[in-house]
């Protein structure tokens, strides 16, 4: 029985279309700097918002309406939903899905009840990835959810609790593998703490390191070739999380031996909770050779926590886009709507209508930031900015063939700096405007 039976597969139908269950900007085929916007965008939904929400809020019981589940925490009922996220990615004509072990299959009573449900229902995940040929972006292991894990997974300061995280993960990396995953995400929902008065904060830090490790070493044991992704976030639900922003995943992937190993998956929300924009992380993690996926969302400045909420501002989108061309694109990550329905749009058609205006965004983000580049302009005037570091005595710096005498000599004979030429910061988002 279909879930959704009064919707077919969603087409492009230009700018001018007034069919809400159709793509304005989204043309899956429409090639973009050499690429289709199918291969650029790699949209992704997300198995725990778009199937597992069900919308209730710390005021209020959920209000979502989903006919094809029970509410129970059966495998049959998790099997059923299955094949209803599998009809709705479809018509919606996204790639890929991305979900947490927990979010396809229920928990049982010990461990290996667990896994017996999960790899109950990974088969029928399997049947349906090949009926649609939607493919797995990236797995994780839910670690945050459970009682167990409420002082941590990786570093919780009961060493039983981080044995059972770590078999957890092991499963839920051997899942995405036999799914044919592209990635694998590592998110500390409880890595952190919430008073530093009973915290041992090194130590958290050594064991969180060393799971890691333990993860890339079965990682090279199993022969999964995914990437494996590290996800910033500063808060929710602990106080402080190791994790918090980009520049500290870097700094703990590089003081730990793991650079190497993982790239970071970037959210919006996320970036506004640690007090920065998008663009921002996106720019610190592409400069270190580290952008790997993006969780596409974003939040409301007037609520104060994660409200993941679905991407309409096209210059949030043309923003990411311009970092993202700029480092080359998504290789092995993607667009991943980790976004969910407003607790108001409860009904069923309404998880269409918040996907198509993401990809519609996202779509026309791609296009503006093409349209830029293309342009000219705006790279342009950066490289003017940075020109005084192309010759010289800036080039000698960059080339490391300067000391702070060399620089001393240099200003001595010079009398003074040159003057700084203006950033034109208002004529710049000027320029941007002219595009959007």
């Amino acid at each position: 029985m279909a879930a959704f039976p009064n919707v077919s597969k969603i087409q492009y139908e230009g700018p001018k279309s007034k069919d809400p269950l159709a793509f304005k900007w989204y043309n899956p085929d429409e090639i973009v700097e050499g690429k289709s916007m199918k291969e650029h965008l790699r949209f992704s939904v997300v198995y725990w918002h778009t199937f597992r929400n069900r919308l209730s809020d710390p005021f209020g019981m959920g209000t979502a309406i989903r006919p094809w589940d029970d509410g129970s925490e059966s495998v049959e009922n998790a099997k059923k939903r299955v094949r209803a996220a599998f009809e709705f990615m479809d018509k919606l004509g996204a790639p890929f899905y991305a979900f947490h072990d927990r979010d396809v299959a229920p928990e049982g009573p010990t461990l290996k009840h667990t896994n017996r449900n999960l790899d109950a229902v990974v088969k029928v995940l399997k049947e349906e990835q090949r009926r649609t040929g939607v493919r797995l972006l990236w797995g994780t292991a839910c670690l945050f959810a459970h009682p167990r894990y409420a002082m941590g997974a990786a570093t919780s300061c009961n060493a039983d609790v981080f044995a059972y995280a770590g078999a957890q993960v092991k499963k839920a990396i051997e899942v995405t593998h036999e799914l044919g995953g592209e990635g694998y995400v590592f998110w500390g929902g409880r890595e952190g703490y919430s008073s530093l008065l009973n915290t041992d904060l090194k130590r958290e830090l050594e064991h969180l390191a060393k799971f890691l490790h333990m993860a890339v070493d079965w990682k090279k044991q199993l022969g999964f070739k995914g990437q494996f992704y590290i996800e910033p976030k500063p808060k929710e639900p602990t106080k402080h999380q190791y994790d918090s922003d980009a520049a500290a995943c870097l700094n703990f992937l590089r003081e730990h031996g793991l650079k190497d190993h993982l790239k970071l998956n970037l959210e919006t929300n996320h970036a506004t909770l640690a007090g920065h924009t998008m663009q921002h992380e996106l720019e610190v993690a592409g400069a270190a050779g580290a952008l790997g996926s993006i969780d596409a969302n974003t939040g409301d400045m007037l609520i104060g926590w994660d409200t993941d909420q679905f991407p309409t501002d096209i210059y949030l989108t043309t923003q990411v886009m311009l970092t993202i061309l700029k480092y080359g694109g998504l290789a092995t990550g993607g667009v991943n709507f980790d976004a969910k329905v407003r607790r108001e749009s409860f009904e069923p058609i309404d998880l269409f209508y918040a996907h198509i205006g993401g990809m519609d965004a996202f779509a026309r983000g791609l296009k503006i930031a093409a349209a830029i580049r293309k342009d000219g302009r705006l790279d342009d005037f950066v490289r003017q900015r940075y020109s005084s570091w192309d010759s010289g005595i800036g080039l000698k710096v960059e080339q490391g063939r300067a000391s702070l005498r060399d620089l001393e000599t240099y200003i001595l004979k010079k009398g003074d700096a040159d003057p700084n030429d203006s950033g034109r910061q208002e004529f710049l988002e000027n320029l941007i405007n002219e595009f959007i």
